[in-house]
């Protein structure tokens, strides 16, 4: 199919991260632009601004008669009646996905993959080529807070694309540049186990187009044959590993000036000296890998990275500073998988040494919950008191014995309580706070104005 023969693109799910971005595309195609989603947001009344139709109850009658291509979300209940009754229509359909690999793969796309890391990687690596000079498009997971959005369109031929591994979206790419980041087990309920899901991300990895780059971050390649390797080394692809031992994409002298990491950085025949990041936490000295190495493949000044590096302002629900007084700092982020947490409540501990931490978490999923409760637990034990709401079930249906208390209760922390959605605000009240966090991918982020206007 060609996408610039389509006029009218109805989208079934487009309030969605991913499926928003490719909805700006197409309207900023000069396409019509239209669809479906179950709750109005921030971002679908932004959507509507743009000029999009969108409607939000699920009747055959609101769907346009004139839609001559249909995309939709994977995570679109299979009993939805506009879906069912599209699917019979002879109309074309596509996942968001092969849209996406329809839309990049003429393109020099840039692939950022990886179970943690994708969103701000991606974001942060697009700040760098347009620093650079480089009229980049991409296409992210969340809100860039620099272009308060979550798609660019450029006239270059760079594209930078979040690669999802969920449903194994990220084969339908073919990058000229990719990067892994994290084969962390997650979306069991797609992939059954961690080893499977290794696979989808070497899957991936063989994607690679000929004479393009594999950017990986150190021991990941463990997981890789011999003959998987080689097969990529016949095809020209250069594999590249970041960290900091002995590897091509080095870091070197890394410390904290002033509150900020400081870091050098070598590897593609470059070194770059005392980089400022702006971003809090290690692991983002390890996205700055990717985004500096993406930089100098394409000709970007060591000092426009530096420049980017230094200024970048992240993604909303990223480790967001919503409140940062002297008296209270309070952290929104979208931490929701045992290790995000991790890399969360660390950078946290590292920036306020000393002061008391309390968390808000809504878990996500029933299934991630039953698949990880023991290391939920674990993580959310580092929190000085833990404030514990209700599973947001996004997709699936409830799991019989899998709640929140699964969590609860295998927590040692005294200093925990359950809540819900009605109880969360009065229960805070109660609360004497230093540093508050809210962590999770539902619908917890609903709850960070309310909470800002509580202690403003």
């Amino acid at each position: 199919m060609k996408l610039n023969e389509v006029s009218h693109v109805y989208f079934i799910g487009i309030g969605g991260i991913g499926m928003s971005a490719i909805a700006r595309y197409f309207i900023a195609q000069g396409k019509k632009v239209s669809g479906y989603d179950k709750t109005e947001t921030v971002l679908t009344q932004h959507l509507s601004d743009e000029g999009m139709n969108i409607h939000y109850h699920d009747e055959i009658s609101v769907i346009p008669t004139d839609i001559d291509l249909i995309i939709y979300t994977p995570a679109i209940p299979k009993d939805h009646k506009g879906y069912n009754h599209l699917l019979n229509s002879g109309i074309p359909m596509m996942k968001r996905s092969e849209a996406l690999g329809l839309i990049s793969n003429d393109k020099i796309s840039v692939g950022i993959a990886g179970t943690h890391g994708k969103t701000t990687t991606s974001a942060m690596t697009t700040h760098v080529l347009k620093v650079g000079g480089i009229d980049v498009s991409a296409f992210l997971g969340g809100i860039a807070v620099d272009y308060n959005s979550n798609f660019l369109i450029g006239k270059s031929e760079v594209v930078v694309l979040e690669a999802d591994e969920y449903d194994r979206s990220f084969l339908r790419l073919n990058p000229f540049i990719a990067s892994i980041s994290s084969m962390d087990a997650d979306h069991l309920d797609i992939y059954g186990d961690s080893k499977v899901m290794i696979e989808g991300f070497k899957s991936y990895a063989a994607k690679i187009r000929d004479n393009g780059f594999l950017i990986i971050k150190e021991g990941l390649l463990d997981q890789f044959k011999i003959n998987e390797l080689m097969e990529l080394t016949k095809r020209g692809v250069s594999v590249l590993e970041y960290g900091t031992g002995n590897v091509q994409i080095k870091m070197t002298r890394i410390r904290i000036d002033q509150g900020k990491y400081v870091f050098d950085y070598q590897g593609v025949g470059q070194e770059i000296k005392d980089i400022v990041m702006s971003m809090p936490g290690k692991h983002n000295l390890e996205n700055a890998c990717v985004a500096i190495t993406v930089g100098l493949l394409n000709k970007v000044a060591p000092d426009d990275i530096k420049k980017a590096l230094a200024g970048f302002k992240g993604i909303q629900r990223r480790f967001e500073r919503i409140i940062d007084r002297e008296d209270l700092v309070f952290i929104d982020d979208y931490a929701h998988h045992p290790s995000e947490l991790k890399v969360a409540i660390d950078a946290a501990r590292t920036l306020f040494p000393g002061r008391k931490l309390t968390g808000i978490f809504q878990p996500h999923l029933y299934s991630r919950t039953r698949d990880f409760v023991d290391g939920f637990a674990s993580e959310l034990d580092k929190l000085d008191e833990i404030i514990l709401m209700d599973i947001y079930p996004a997709r699936e249906l409830p799991i019989e014995g899998v709640t929140s208390e699964s969590i609860f209760n295998r927590m040692k922390n005294p200093n925990k309580k359950l809540v819900t959605k009605e109880t969360l605000m009065d229960t805070l009240k109660a609360y004497n706070l230093e540093i508050l966090m809210t962590l999770g991918a539902g619908d917890i982020d609903t709850f960070v104005p309310k909470i800002k206007e509580l202690y403003k």
